[in-house]
């Protein structure tokens, strides 16, 4: 029993890592050459988010840490910045994790949706601290836009193909 417990989340594990890893694939593809004007949705968080408030114990705090870090590095962004906004706010969600798992899911999609803006004020907040240059803020409010609008399809399809849901069990019971 414990050991197809260990099975399914090492299995979990290395499906979120697959996933993050064709995600960002994705976005070093230049699909579209030259100037682009609606910034597409940041689909890394959104799977992140969803998938830490679903299985938290398939998304270590050290593995999303190095994957968005690496993701900042392919990216050519200030290294470990925007991995380390990610952790704090998906160790925020998975701490209220318990809480949000009874409501219904508007509600969840509102709380990511406040989460997503506090990492972004926080993002540019750290950025014009350090004099970095930034994004201009309609191209950023638009992501944000864009990545609240994915949340719901991302999680979906992380429900529908995946077969990825809500857990119904305590964390705390599935760790004893």
């Amino acid at each position: 029993m414990i050991e197809q417990a260990r099975r399914h989340r090492l299995a979990g594990l290395i499906l979120f890592i697959l996933l993050f890893l064709a995600l960002l694939f994705l976005r070093l593809i230049p699909l579209n050459p030259g100037r682009v004007v609606w910034p597409g949705p940041d689909l890394a968080v959104c799977l992140t988010l969803g998938w830490v408030l679903r299985r938290p114990e398939q998304a270590p705090v050290l593995l999303i840490a190095l994957l968005f870090l690496l993701e900042d590095v392919l990216l050519l962004r200030p290294l470990g910045l925007w991995a380390a906004i990610v952790v704090m706010g998906t160790e925020a969600a998975r701490r209220r994790e318990q809480h949000w798992r009874e409501l219904p899911f508007m509600v969840e999609w509102l709380r990511v949706a406040i989460l997503l803006a506090l990492m972004l004020l926080a993002y540019r907040f750290a950025l014009a601290l350090f004099f970095l240059p930034r994004p201009p803020l309609g191209q950023a409010i638009l992501q944000f836009i864009a990545t609240t609008a994915a949340y719901p399809v991302v999680v979906g399809l992380m429900r529908w193909p995946l077969g990825l849901r809500r857990s119904l069990v305590d964390t705390e019971t599935r760790q004893r």
